[in-house]
């Protein structure tokens, strides 16, 4: 799905007319929180989750904080639904045996850092993450989520979009009000550049912590500058993976928005293909979208690792011992 324009617009005619759709979702929604019963497992959980629907870089921040746990002396596990993947679980997610398609491919990315349980159920994937020797479970996209208690949970939200037009789904991007989900959280993780972050303004409870972060590329030791690059992306803000290309250097003949976790069918990759042929380009796609490339595809296509950097280390890292203690 990609998101409505209005969305991300100061509401008007189109959020007005969706307005008792929108007040449905948030009944549902909090009923759903409301009837959940949040199991303790005998480790901590840690979510990660937004308020938003889509992308937020939720991939980059589980990994951030799997890596800093590990760095504590923790041994994380990641519980995901495994978003768009066939498997129930809870299963514990192979690069080598296993797709995008049965795992959805935000598992696979996480997988190299830390092991990753696929459950659609997903207090049965921490319970399985626990009998693993999980001493801390990261849980992935559990918000509003209600079968699991938190100890820490953090909500991240892209600060160059905000909240959106401030209106819950269909009339805008929100899963649930602001001021509620935010009620929930332990910390606020807004990801972008300064100047998005300048920008950001939010409703923040009281009790709420505010920490930075932005996503860097990798250094791989290749040199984008002067090369033409046909970029496709299939994320929650395409055009941010294409900026980050354009801030490297090179010279975007042609970019493709898709759908966020759009299957990536062979008939669109050979036409990607097809047309960086003709342009003398290489063909470039995010991390995230390289995962779903059949692997008989991938070779030829380029990808952008990105990291998250958080610009007050301290605070994470505090309120991540603090967790774990």
């Amino acid at each position: 799905m990609r998101a409505p324009g209005f969305w991300y617009q100061d509401p008007g005619l189109r959020s007005s007319l969706l307005a008792p759709l929108a007040s449905l979702y948030t009944a549902a929604t909090q009923k759903r929180l409301k009837n959940g019963n949040r199991h303790k497992i005998g480790v901590p959980v840690i979510c990660v989750g937004n308020i938003n629907a889509g992308g937020t870089g939720k991939t980059p921040t589980v990994i951030e904080l799997v890596t800093r746990l590990t760095a504590l002396g923790a041994a994380p596990h990641v519980v995901s639904r495994g978003y768009g993947g066939s498997l129930s679980g809870p299963t514990l997610v192979s690069t080598k045996n296993h797709t995008s398609d049965e795992t959805g491919d935000e598992p696979l990315l996480i997988s190299p850092f830390a092991p990753v349980w696929v459950a659609k159920d997903r207090a049965a994937g921490a319970r399985a993450a626990v009998a693993a020797g999980a001493s801390v479970v990261v849980l992935d996209d559990g918000h509003q989520n209600p079968s699991l208690h938190h100890d820490l949970s953090i909500v991240v939200v892209d600060a160059a979009r905000g909240f959106g037009n401030g209106k819950v789904m269909p009339a805008g991007p929100l899963r649930e009000p602001v001021a509620i989900g935010l009620s929930r959280a332990d910390l606020l993780l807004s990801i972008g550049t300064s100047v998005e972050q300048a920008n950001f303004l939010t409703p923040l409870a009281e009790h709420l912590t505010h920490i930075t972060g932005g996503l860097t590329p990798v250094e791989t030791g290749m040199s984008w500058t002067g090369m033409k690059v046909v970029a496709f992306a299939g994320i929650g803000h395409p055009e941010k993976f294409f900026k980050t290309l354009r801030s490297l250097g090179a010279d975007l003949v042609g970019t493709h928005s898709l759908d966020d976790h759009q299957p990536l069918e062979r008939a669109l990759l050979q036409r990607l293909a097809q047309e960086a042929a003709t342009k003398g380009a290489q063909l470039v796609t995010t991390e995230k979208d390289a995962v779903r490339i059949p692997s008989d595809l991938r070779a030829g296509i380029f990808s952008l690792p990105v990291r998250l950097k958080i610009n007050e280390p301290e605070i994470l890292d505090h309120a991540l011992a603090a967790t774990v203690s």
